[in-house]
C-alpha cells in the first residue's frame, strides 16, 4: 500500500474520535484545526500489544521537548476509541501517556497515509512529520516488530525546524548533513562556490 501523495504535499485530512487522555474524554480530532503547529503522526497496529506500549512510553519520555517545541504528537491504530480507552486506563506503560489515540477503525486514515497493511488490516508502524502549513516532510514505515526510535524522529523534527526557521541568503541553500545532532550547524551552501565541494 502506498500513499497518494508525495514528500513536501498536502498531508490527507484527519478527521476521526480520538480519546484525550489529559481531558479523560472522546473528542473529534481535525488535522485541518492543528495548522500553525507541527504535527508528529505515530500508528501502530495495535492496543494491548508489547511493541506498541513501548513505543507510546518512549514517545512520552520526549513529549515536553516536542511541545516545547510546537509539535503535537497524536497515536493512530485501527482500533476503535473505546479500546483506546481500555488501553490507555490499564496499561501500565501507557496510562500515564497524554497523546490523544485516533481511532481509525474503518481504515480510512492508514489507507490515505499508506500505512494500511492489506494482509492484517492493521496499520504498520511508522511516523509521520507535518509542518504548520499541513505539508508532509518526513515519513518512515518500517516492520511491526521493530519499535520506534524516538530520539531520530525527535533530531529528525529539529532539523526540519531548524531548516524552516532559517531562510538561507539568496544563492545559499541551508540544509542538514548526515548525522547532524540538534546544536551542530547546518550546511550554508553557496551554490556557485561550493559546489567543487560536492
Amino acid at each position: 500500500m502506498y500513499a497518494a501523495w508525495s514528500i513536501g504535499e498536502p498531508a490527507p485530512e484527519i478527521k476521526a474520535k480520538a480519546w484525550f487522555p489529559e481531558t479523560g474524554k472522546i473528542s473529534e480530532f481535525k488535522l485541518s484545526g492543528q495548522k500553525g503547529k507541527w504535527v508528529i503522526l505515530t500508528f501502530y497496529p495495535g492496543d494491548f500489544t508489547f511493541v506498541c506500549a513501548t513505543d507510546i512510553e518512549a514517545f512520552m519520555s520526549s513529549y515536553e521537548e516536542f511541545r516545547k517545541n510546537g509539535a503535537e504528537i497524536v497515536a493512530i491504530s485501527t482500533d476503535s476509541v473505546f479500546s483506546h480507552k481500555a488501553w490507555s486506563e490499564t496499561s501500565p506503560r501507557v496510562k500515564e501517556s497524554k497523546i490523544p489515540l485516533i481511532e481509525d477503525f474503518n481504515k480510512k486514515i492508514s489507507t490515505d497515509y499508506g500505512f494500511l497493511n492489506s494482509e492484517t488490516g492493521a496499520a504498520r508502524r511508522g511516523s509521520v512529520i507535518i509542518d504548520p502549513d499541513g505539508v508532509v516532510q518526513y515519513a518512515a514505515i518500517h516492520n511491526d516488530a521493530l519499535g520506534k526510535d524516538v530520539d531520530h524522529i525527535f533530531t529528525s523534527f529539529m532539523a526540519l525546524k531548524y531548516v524552516r526557521d532559517t531562510p538561507a541568503a539568496e544563492g545559499h541553500v541551508c540544509a542538514i548533513p548526515a548525522n547532524w545532532r540538534i546544536g551542530k550547524r547546518a550546511l550554508d551552501i553557496d551554490v556557485v562556490k561550493d559546489i567543487g565541494k560536492l
